[in-house]
């Protein structure tokens, strides 16, 4: 991302000092060392690359990468504004060359034909599930109403059927484009029942001592076993850039370490960027997202969970094999694994 004129480019260009000040002081400067495997590597066959700005805070991996493509040796690194569902329909038309992909709905599109290829998994967590009070679990939804702003709605559809609920009888969907308001403001009111939302909004709604939380999908189970966040690119650019497609993979990767390591400066950072704009909802979502998590979890699993629990809910009617095989590509992500000695 280009950095704008006079004080705002000083602030950015001292952000990035101390980004990288921040990596020494912090024993962590190895993570802008090329591996030695680099050596060996082909020449980049691109050395453009463009990722998602959609303003959530969960991504910032995505958003502290810059410095990290720059040492890989990509010149021309561009945030594209993408919010909300807007960066899936970017995504696919061409806008961009990676995206955040969210397995609860970005398995139907793998299952539609999307060219959409899932290269690792990022972080667990993220989502959570307000409600007013009187409501204390899931199953007390019934005949409720559920409120999301960009939220794929296949995360809300799974939480339903996992407790038994018939997601499309039981409860009442509220969206912006239905009801002509805000449904995060509606939930303040108490006009609706719940809001299933992404940070910044949980911190905003904490923030405004608005409802309680019945599910957080960073702790409670079986959600917390697993990704909900992972990075994938276009098949195309798979197929025409695998150097490429690497060396972002673990430019991100290395991002994800760095906001385990360092939560409060990658706040700092992702704020002074204009990714977001409130630094202490950013350092309470870094501080409580387990980002190192792409170290141990299988990201296959996390496939063959959220495919399962699709087909179980009738929103698809692949098979798990035809899932992954069709939509991911683990071979990156086991080289830079090797390379890291994870």
């Amino acid at each position: 991302m280009s950095a704008g004129n006079g004080e705002d480019a000083m602030e950015i260009g001292q952000t990035r000092r101390r980004f990288l000040t921040a990596l020494s002081l912090a024993g962590a400067a190895n993570l802008l060392r090329l591996p030695r495997a680099l050596a060996a590597e082909d020449a980049l066959e691109t050395t453009t690359v463009r990722l998602p700005n959609d303003h959530s805070i969960c991504i910032a991996p995505e958003y502290m990468a810059e410095e990290l493509l720059r040492a890989e040796g990509f010149t021309d690194i561009r945030y594209v504004e993408a919010p909300g569902s807007r960066q899936y329909d970017a995504f696919l038309s061409g806008e961009l060359d990676f995206t955040n992909f969210v397995p609860a709905g970005g398995i139907q599109l793998i299952e539609a034909g999307s060219p959409i290829v899932v290269l690792a998994g990022i972080h667990i967590g993220c989502f959570e599930l307000f409600a007013t009070e009187g409501v204390r679990h899931i199953g007390d939804l019934k005949g409720k109403s559920i409120g999301l702003r960009v939220t794929p709605v296949g995360v809300l559809t799974l939480m339903a059927a996992q407790v038994g609920l018939d997601p499309a009888k039981d409860i009442r969907w509220v969206t912006a484009a239905e009801s002509g308001a805000d449904p995060l403001e509606l939930f303040v009111q108490g006009k609706i029942d719940a809001f299933l939302g992404f940070p910044p909004e949980p911190q905003e709604l904490r923030a405004r001592h608005a409802g309680h939380v019945i599910l957080n999908m960073t702790t409670d189970l079986p959600w917390s076993q697993y990704f909900c966040c992972m990075l994938a690119s276009n098949r195309d650019y798979v197929r025409k850039y695998p150097v490429a497609t690497k060396r972002v993979l673990r430019a991100v990767l290395k991002a994800a370490d760095l906001c385990a390591a360092e939560p409060a400066r990658v706040a700092r950072r992702i704020v002074a960027g204009r990714f977001t704009d409130r630094y202490d909802y950013a350092s309470q979502t870094l501080s409580e997202i387990p980002y190192d998590k792409w170290r141990e979890y299988d990201p296959e699993d996390t496939m063959r969970f959220y495919a399962l629990r699709l087909l179980e809910a009738g929103l698809i009617t692949s098979t798990l094999q035809k899932i992954i095989r069709d939509g991911t590509d683990w071979r990156f992500l086991n080289e830079i694994k090797r390379e890291l000695k994870v």
